[in-house]
Protein backbone atom coordinates (compact mmCIF):
# COMPACT_ATOMS: atom_id res chain seq x y z
CA UNK A 1 0.00 0.00 0.00
CA UNK A 2 1.24 3.58 -0.84
CA UNK A 3 2.69 5.80 2.10
CA UNK A 4 0.21 8.70 2.37
CA UNK A 5 1.55 12.15 2.91
CA UNK A 6 -0.95 12.80 5.39
CA UNK A 7 1.16 11.20 8.27
CA UNK A 8 3.39 14.12 8.43
CA UNK A 9 0.72 16.41 9.57
CA UNK A 10 0.90 14.22 12.74
CA UNK A 11 4.63 13.77 13.14
CA UNK A 12 5.59 15.01 16.53
CA UNK A 13 4.15 18.78 16.43
CA UNK A 14 3.52 19.47 12.65
CA UNK A 15 0.04 20.36 12.99
CA UNK A 16 0.24 22.64 16.10
CA UNK A 17 2.59 24.29 14.53
CA UNK A 18 0.66 25.04 11.91
CA UNK A 19 -1.93 26.47 14.05
CA UNK A 20 0.60 28.69 15.42
CA UNK A 21 1.56 29.81 12.28
CA UNK A 22 -1.99 30.58 11.56
CA UNK A 23 -2.33 32.55 14.51
CA UNK A 24 0.55 35.00 13.50
CA UNK A 25 -0.98 35.46 9.84
CA UNK A 26 -4.69 36.41 11.62
CA UNK A 27 -2.83 38.28 14.50
CA UNK A 28 -1.23 40.28 11.63
CA UNK A 29 -4.18 40.87 9.96
CA UNK A 30 -6.48 41.73 13.20
CA UNK A 31 -3.78 44.51 14.13
CA UNK A 32 -3.57 46.28 10.32
CA UNK A 33 -7.61 46.22 10.28
CA UNK A 34 -8.36 47.85 13.63
CA UNK A 35 -5.61 50.45 12.73
CA UNK A 36 -7.51 50.40 9.42
CA UNK A 37 -10.87 51.16 10.83
CA UNK A 38 -9.79 53.83 13.21
CA UNK A 39 -7.44 55.57 10.24
CA UNK A 40 -9.94 55.02 7.29
CA UNK A 41 -12.88 56.29 9.05
CA UNK A 42 -11.34 59.81 9.01
CA UNK A 43 -9.97 59.21 5.76
CA UNK A 44 -13.51 58.82 4.49
CA UNK A 45 -14.75 61.14 5.86
CA UNK A 46 -11.60 64.20 4.28
CA UNK A 47 -12.21 62.29 0.73
CA UNK A 48 -16.62 63.85 1.00
CA UNK A 49 -14.96 67.80 2.17
CA UNK A 50 -15.45 69.79 -1.23
CA UNK A 51 -11.64 71.39 -0.29
CA UNK A 52 -10.00 70.58 -3.63
CA UNK A 53 -6.57 70.35 -1.90
CA UNK A 54 -8.06 67.12 0.56
CA UNK A 55 -9.69 65.50 -2.18
CA UNK A 56 -6.41 65.62 -4.45
CA UNK A 57 -3.93 64.70 -2.01
CA UNK A 58 -6.47 61.68 -0.68
CA UNK A 59 -7.59 60.29 -3.94
CA UNK A 60 -4.18 60.34 -5.00
CA UNK A 61 -3.22 58.44 -2.15
CA UNK A 62 -6.51 56.26 -2.40
CA UNK A 63 -5.07 55.72 -5.72
CA UNK A 64 -1.56 55.04 -5.64
CA UNK A 65 -2.46 52.21 -2.77
CA UNK A 66 -4.61 50.24 -5.40
CA UNK A 67 -2.08 50.60 -8.27
CA UNK A 68 0.36 49.29 -6.10
CA UNK A 69 0.99 46.07 -5.58
CA UNK A 70 0.77 44.61 -1.61
CA UNK A 71 4.35 42.45 -2.53
CA UNK A 72 6.38 45.54 -3.93
CA UNK A 73 5.00 47.87 -1.07
CA UNK A 74 5.78 45.17 1.53
CA UNK A 75 9.36 44.74 0.01
CA UNK A 76 9.50 48.84 -0.24
CA UNK A 77 9.13 48.97 3.67
CA UNK A 78 11.09 46.05 4.60
CA UNK A 79 13.61 45.85 2.15
CA UNK A 80 13.96 49.52 1.52
CA UNK A 81 13.15 51.79 4.02
CA UNK A 82 15.17 49.62 6.61
CA UNK A 83 18.52 49.78 4.31
CA UNK A 84 17.45 54.05 3.65
CA UNK A 85 16.75 55.16 6.91
CA UNK A 86 18.67 52.66 8.75
CA UNK A 87 15.33 51.49 10.74
CA UNK A 88 15.11 48.18 12.04
CA UNK A 89 11.79 46.67 11.68
CA UNK A 90 10.67 43.19 11.69
CA UNK A 91 8.77 41.41 9.02
CA UNK A 92 5.63 41.60 11.48
CA UNK A 93 5.47 45.09 11.91
CA UNK A 94 6.54 45.82 8.63
CA UNK A 95 4.07 44.01 7.19
CA UNK A 96 1.49 45.48 9.80
CA UNK A 97 2.70 48.98 8.31
CA UNK A 98 1.20 47.89 4.68
CA UNK A 99 -1.43 46.35 5.56
CA UNK A 100 -2.75 49.17 7.60
CA UNK A 101 -1.82 51.12 4.41
CA UNK A 102 -3.64 49.22 1.95
CA UNK A 103 -6.72 48.81 4.25
CA UNK A 104 -7.01 52.59 5.25
CA UNK A 105 -7.80 53.20 1.60
CA UNK A 106 -9.57 50.71 1.32
CA UNK A 107 -11.83 51.59 4.16
CA UNK A 108 -12.17 55.12 3.29
CA UNK A 109 -13.42 54.32 0.05
CA UNK A 110 -15.86 52.60 1.80
CA UNK A 111 -16.65 55.00 4.03
CA UNK A 112 -16.81 57.73 1.67
CA UNK A 113 -19.04 55.25 -0.76
CA UNK A 114 -21.18 54.85 2.53
CA UNK A 115 -21.68 58.90 3.29
CA UNK A 116 -22.76 59.88 0.00
CA UNK A 117 -24.98 57.18 -0.27
CA UNK A 118 -27.56 58.66 2.42
CA UNK A 119 -30.05 60.95 0.60
CA UNK A 120 -29.59 64.48 1.08
CA UNK A 121 -33.16 64.77 2.24
CA UNK A 122 -31.94 63.04 5.09
CA UNK A 123 -30.31 65.63 6.49
CA UNK A 124 -32.60 67.94 5.33
CA UNK A 125 -35.38 66.21 7.09
CA UNK A 126 -33.56 66.26 10.32
CA UNK A 127 -33.06 69.46 10.50
CA UNK A 128 -36.94 70.59 9.53
CA UNK A 129 -37.46 68.58 12.57
CA UNK A 130 -35.08 70.47 14.46
CA UNK A 131 -32.67 68.76 15.06
CA UNK A 132 -29.08 70.27 15.34
CA UNK A 133 -26.38 68.92 12.86
CA UNK A 134 -24.26 66.24 15.54
CA UNK A 135 -28.04 65.07 16.62
CA UNK A 136 -28.77 64.52 12.88
CA UNK A 137 -25.59 62.28 12.23
CA UNK A 138 -25.71 60.48 15.73
CA UNK A 139 -29.81 60.09 15.31
CA UNK A 140 -30.08 59.92 11.01
CA UNK A 141 -26.74 59.49 9.23
CA UNK A 142 -24.19 57.50 11.11
CA UNK A 143 -26.79 54.33 11.79
CA UNK A 144 -28.02 54.41 8.14
CA UNK A 145 -23.95 54.54 7.27
CA UNK A 146 -22.84 51.61 9.71
CA UNK A 147 -25.27 49.29 7.68
CA UNK A 148 -23.76 49.97 4.88
CA UNK A 149 -20.31 50.08 5.73
CA UNK A 150 -20.09 47.15 7.84
CA UNK A 151 -20.88 44.14 5.89
CA UNK A 152 -18.17 45.70 3.33
CA UNK A 153 -15.68 45.97 6.30
CA UNK A 154 -16.31 42.22 7.27
CA UNK A 155 -15.41 41.17 3.66
CA UNK A 156 -12.52 43.83 4.20
CA UNK A 157 -11.28 41.58 6.93
CA UNK A 158 -11.21 38.40 4.86
CA UNK A 159 -9.46 39.69 2.24
CA UNK A 160 -6.93 40.84 4.30
CA UNK A 161 -6.55 37.93 6.24
CA UNK A 162 -5.72 35.64 3.05
CA UNK A 163 -3.85 38.57 1.90
CA UNK A 164 -1.44 37.90 4.69
CA UNK A 165 0.41 34.86 2.80
CA UNK A 166 2.63 37.31 1.04
CA UNK A 167 4.26 37.99 4.28
CA UNK A 168 6.05 34.29 3.81
CA UNK A 169 8.62 36.38 1.43
CA UNK A 170 9.70 38.90 3.88
CA UNK A 171 10.55 36.02 6.11
CA UNK A 172 7.49 36.15 8.68
CA UNK A 173 7.16 32.70 9.89
CA UNK A 174 3.26 32.53 9.65
CA UNK A 175 1.49 29.63 8.61
CA UNK A 176 2.66 29.28 4.85
CA UNK A 177 6.42 29.34 5.80
CA UNK A 178 5.72 26.92 8.60
CA UNK A 179 4.31 25.01 5.89
CA UNK A 180 7.69 24.97 3.63
CA UNK A 181 9.62 24.41 6.82
CA UNK A 182 7.53 21.06 7.61
CA UNK A 183 8.13 20.14 3.99
CA UNK A 184 11.62 20.46 3.61
CA UNK A 185 12.23 18.90 6.76
CA UNK A 186 10.58 15.47 5.79
CA UNK A 187 11.41 15.51 2.16
CA UNK A 188 13.81 12.50 2.11
CA UNK A 189 11.14 10.63 4.77
CA UNK A 190 7.69 11.44 3.37
CA UNK A 191 8.28 13.34 -0.18
CA UNK A 192 4.24 13.19 -1.08
CA UNK A 193 4.09 15.66 2.33
CA UNK A 194 3.49 18.65 -0.30
CA UNK A 195 -0.20 18.16 -0.93
CA UNK A 196 -1.31 17.61 2.50
CA UNK A 197 0.59 20.45 3.77
CA UNK A 198 -0.41 23.21 1.83
CA UNK A 199 -4.14 21.25 1.38
CA UNK A 200 -4.35 22.20 5.34
CA UNK A 201 -3.05 25.00 4.95
CA UNK A 202 -6.08 26.13 2.49
CA UNK A 203 -8.13 23.96 4.53
CA UNK A 204 -7.46 26.16 7.88
CA UNK A 205 -7.57 29.80 5.83
CA UNK A 206 -11.09 28.37 4.57
CA UNK A 207 -12.14 27.40 8.29
CA UNK A 208 -11.32 31.40 9.48
CA UNK A 209 -12.52 33.37 6.42
CA UNK A 210 -15.51 31.23 5.28
CA UNK A 211 -17.64 32.18 8.72
CA UNK A 212 -16.67 35.57 8.05
CA UNK A 213 -17.82 35.78 4.97
CA UNK A 214 -21.01 34.33 5.95
CA UNK A 215 -21.64 37.18 8.52
CA UNK A 216 -21.06 39.70 6.33
CA UNK A 217 -23.49 38.39 4.08
CA UNK A 218 -25.95 37.70 6.26
CA UNK A 219 -25.69 41.27 7.86
CA UNK A 220 -25.83 42.83 4.30
CA UNK A 221 -29.13 40.79 3.70
CA UNK A 222 -30.75 41.91 6.92
CA UNK A 223 -29.80 45.16 6.62
CA UNK A 224 -30.17 45.43 2.76
CA UNK A 225 -33.72 47.62 3.41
Amino acid sequence: MQDLGIRVLFMGNNFARLLQGLWVAFRIALIAVAFSMILGIFLGILMTWKNPVARVLTRFYLEFIRIMPQLVLLFLVFFGLTKAFGINLSGETSAIIVFTFWGTAEMGDLVRGALISIPKHQYESGEALGLEKMQVYRYIIIPQTLRRLIPLAINLTTRMIKTTSLIVLIGVVEVLKTGQQIIEANRYTVPDSALWIYGTIFFLYFLVCWPISLLASRLEKKWKN
